[in-house]
């Protein structure tokens, strides 16, 4: 019985191969057929032709070699063409920021330092709208970062012209922002110079013969409150002496609010050349809170004669204590008589000098206001309160001059009416 089966099972072999060439043959077939070839080969031989669904073009064969040469002769043509914005057909382009790009780290390192800054001569402007001030007066771009495209085609294009536009992440630009909420474009301009610079024809129109001269003000806030209020009263000019914080410097502007480009602003001025930017027979005012003496001056009670106000600038300005008793005091100090500062000072041209909140006035403005026939105004307070912050006691000041040059103005024009 063993030789019987032997010979069934070898019997058996050739048949189960065929079986399994037939199987595998079959399955290729259906795999062909999911496919949805445009001809399907049976494995007897035969070819039948297949129809395409409706809207369905029969694709030509082509060899692999000849595609590879047409992807590579005709690469822009597997996506369509884009449409260029409005600021593109000018011929300006922008480069996107690589990571690890350091462009924006090594320019932020610039402007914010105020030696580099001065030194290259370079100024940071951030958000719209203090750029787009900076434009219109005439202020030189030299590089944008921003972060959203539409940014800059907010921008006159005109003045864009040559300007290096960087596209970065939002990130970046929050990592050197001053703003509480960066508003995702940051400018990179040359520092301006007043004289080549265009101000508003408003501006220009309302401004008056008096000019601000800002003196030891080191509280950023503080000088661009005062920068917004001579913008608002109608300075013709402010200057500022060295000692006085940047009138650049990221705080400063963002105090500001585009007062810079609204007031010419000369700065880093030595005491030496403050003449030469006032106008002819300017008397110089010292907005100089003398405390007692000087309400007392003002009440006519001159016993004290100017000793309160001598004690307490020479406190400020660190003299020794016996300086104070010495007879040589009397020559060198000079002497101004107080005035309220509602009373008429605005007979000539005037400029008025606002001390820092620690140091007070300097010597040299004293000096100023001595020879040009100046006088010391007095904002009086309640007792006890010792002075009042730099920015307000400027904005009484240059408001109040307003006020009474705009009294003469139309006292003036009466009087022409009336002849």
């Amino acid at each position: 019985m063993a030789a019987p089966a032997r010979g069934m099972c070898s019997s058996l072999r050739p048949l189960l191969r065929v079986v399994q060439t037939r199987d595998l043959d079959a399955r290729r077939w259906v795999r062909a057929l999911r496919r949805s070839p445009v001809r399907v080969l049976f494995p007897s031989g035969q070819v039948e032709e297949r129809k395409h669904a409706p809207g369905q073009q029969p694709r030509k064969a082509v060899p692999e070699a000849s595609s590879r040469q047409q992807r590579h002769k005709h690469p822009l043509e597997t996506s369509p063409p884009r449409t260029p914005h409005t600021w593109e057909e000018t011929g300006l382009r922008y480069d996107k920021a690589f990571p690890g790009d350091r462009r924006l780290s090594s320019v932020m390192t610039i402007v914010k330092s105020r030696p580099f800054r001065e030194k290259q001569g370079k100024i940071l402007l951030e958000g719209r709208r203090l750029i787009a001030d900076a434009l219109k007066a005439g202020a030189v771009p030299k590089v944008f970062f921003f972060s959203r495209l539409e940014y800059v085609t907010e921008l006159p294009v005109d003045k864009l012209k040559g300007v290096s536009l960087i596209k970065v992440k939002f990130e970046d630009i929050k990592d050197w922002s001053d703003l509480v909420t960066p508003q995702g474009i940051m400018g990179i301009f040359a520092k301006p110079d007043p004289a080549n610079m265009t101000y508003p024809e408003t501006q220009l129109h309302h401004s008056l013969p008096l000019v601000l001269i800002c003196d030891n003000l080191r509280d950023p806030g503080n000088l661009g409150t005062i920068l917004r209020s001579a913008a608002g009263a109608g300075c013709s000019k402010v200057l500022l002496t060295k000692g006085c914080v940047d009138a650049w410097e990221p705080k400063v502007l963002r105090a500001g609010m585009g007062a810079h480009f609204q007031v010419p602003i000369v700065n880093n001025l030595e005491w030496e050349t403050v003449p030469n930017h006032l106008p002819p027979d300017t008397r110089v005012y010292v907005a100089d809170n003398c405390g007692r003496y000087a309400q007392a001056q003002v009440s006519n009670r001159t016993s004290d004669r100017d000793w309160a106000c001598d004690r307490r600038f020479l406190k400020f300005h660190k003299y020794e204590e016996e300086d104070l008793d010495s007879k040589a005091r009397k020559d060198w100090l000079p002497k101004l008589e107080v005035q309220s500062y509602d009373l008429d000072w605005t007979e000539a041209p005037a400029a008025v000098v606002i001390g820092g909140e620690t140091h007070g006035v300097s010597l040299e403005s004293l000096q100023l206001a001595e020879r040009t026939g100046g006088k010391r105004l007095l904002i009086p307070v309640v007792p006890g309160v010792d002075s009042l912050n730099s920015a307000m006691a400027a904005s009484i000041l240059l408001f109040e001059g307003k006020r009474q040059l705009r009294i003469k103005v139309e006292d003036l024009s009466s009087d022409r009416s009336y002849h």
